[in-house]
């Protein structure tokens, strides 16, 4: 019975601490979330008008192509997630054993992480402009087939994009496998060498397994990152453009909220959309993982 009362006080005084916390996150998070629900089945215009009209504003969204195309760029941009994580961990192996002058390129790698997306937007519109360095140094070579308009065509646009997301977040993926790596016990990469493991069998059959949850957090964050972050990179580099072709969901709830009529509550349900999308991603990613981990333990 003692111990009993015991425990209940402990959990009281945990939830009693945690409460705070708890408060202010429901103040700045749970509240808009509802709020942003339920203007979604109205018409509100942001300031007074919010008639309701049911599911309109959903019908009109899933039943309009253009919704469509914006999601199929937000999963065209999802390439640079693999392309980060590859170049990410060569980066925290190279600095994990501390190659020459690792300490000066754990700084320049990181720099990217940094600075604003917006400066790295404009300061890559400028590289492709069509007379920017890049074309500049196409031309020079005799290469002038490749000096094109590299923000004003859709597949090219899209790669733009994707590289100048690789570009930002090497620093976080490299720092994040770096953390990892340092996590793992020297006396495992011993004993695989005593077993006679090389430099790629230790790399790929020890370290890359090793890795797979701190993979998995990365895949889950940069895919939520990727769905609701990239409109200031968007916004510096292609405005959307050619048209749609370049769009993605965030940058079209500020177009409908801000540019468009001030359509706020069709903006509400396009959010609640995507929150629905991001969680079904979640989900799965989440399914997988604990799938791989009842086959490892069984």
């Amino acid at each position: 019975m003692k111990k009993r009362r015991f425990c209940h006080r402990e959990a009281l005084q945990g939830w009693l601490s945690i409460l705070p916390v708890l408060i202010i996150l429901v103040a700045v998070r749970g509240i808009p979330v509802a709020a942003a629900v339920i203007k979604s089945f109205t018409n509100w215009d942001g300031m007074f008008k919010s008639d309701f009209v049911g599911l309109k504003n959903y019908i009109q969204i899933l039943g309009h192509g253009e919704f469509w195309g914006l999601f199929r760029n937000n999963l065209v941009l999802l390439i640079y997630i693999p392309i980060q994580i590859f170049i990410g961990v060569v980066v925290a192996v190279l600095l994990y054993e501390e190659v020459k002058g690792w300490k000066i390129f754990r700084t320049i790698y990181y720099i990217p992480q940094v600075v604003s997306s917006l400066i790295v937007g404009f300061l890559f519109a400028i590289f492709f402009g069509f007379n920017g360095p890049i074309n500049t140094l196409f031309r020079a070579v005799g290469m002038d087939g490749l000096a094109i308009e590299w923000l004003g065509q859709a597949s090219s646009g899209l790669g733009v994009i994707i590289f100048c997301l690789v570009w930002i977040n090497i620093g976080w993926q490299g720092m994040l496998v770096l953390g990892g790596l340092a996590s793992v016990s020297p006396d495992i990469y011993e004993a695989a060498r005593l077993d006679g493991a090389g430099y790629w069998q230790k790399l790929f059959l020890v370290t890359l397994p090793l890795l797979r949850r701190t993979i998995e957090y990365s895949i889950m964050v940069s895919v939520i990152w990727s769905f609701t972050s990239l409109f200031p990179l968007i916004y510096s580099l292609t405005r959307g453009g050619p048209g749609t072709e370049t769009m993605t969901i965030d940058y079209m709830i500020y177009q409908k909220s801000f540019v468009s009529g001030s359509q706020m509550g069709y903006s509400c349900a396009m959010s609640v959309i995507l929150l629905i999308i991001i969680l079904i991603f979640t989900a799965v990613q989440q399914g997988i993982s604990q799938k791989k981990e009842r086959e490892e333990g069984a």
